[in-house]
């Protein structure tokens, strides 16, 4: 039987951390889209090139959206520029997400929304120490 060793385990510890952080800001964005008039289709959407962090749709518009989290100090002043979640948006991130909602629309166990406009958004949270928000960043039509 195999034993876990102090590397393995601080790895794993920084995996699940990293794991609650995405989820958290996840659900931060999707309560955003809720206030803007979007019902959520999907969270965390598993296709056969990866997965989609939230689907939404508004009765016009399917968003698909790439999510960032970040977490700061509790004061949360002074971010610095590499703390900043949506400069770890990179143009591969683009390529993929498209590559996913292709995915994601010619898989025939979603109900698919008939949309007038279909749009890909990058969300950038960031949190304190104590998982409280302290800025969420929308763009629209990011790619």
């Amino acid at each position: 039987m195999p034993t876990e060793t102090p590397a393995s385990s601080q790895a794993a510890q920084h995996s699940d951390r990293r794991r609650t952080l995405g989820r958290l800001g996840e659900e931060l964005a999707a309560a955003h889209f809720q206030r803007l008039g979007f019902s959520p289709l999907g969270h965390n959407e598993r296709t056969r090139h990866g997965e989609i962090d939230l689907i939404a749709f508004n009765g016009h518009t399917l968003v698909f959206a790439e999510i960032k989290t970040r977490r700061v100090s509790a004061r949360g002043q002074n971010i610095r520029p590499n703390q900043e979640p949506l400069t770890w948006l990179r143009p591969r991130q683009r390529i993929r997400l498209r590559r996913l909602a292709v995915a994601w629309l010619h898989d025939e166990k979603h109900i698919r929304p008939t949309a007038h406009t279909i749009r890909f958004d990058a969300i950038g949270v960031i949190v304190d120490t104590k998982d409280r928000l302290v800025r969420l960043d929308h763009i629209e039509g990011a790619w």
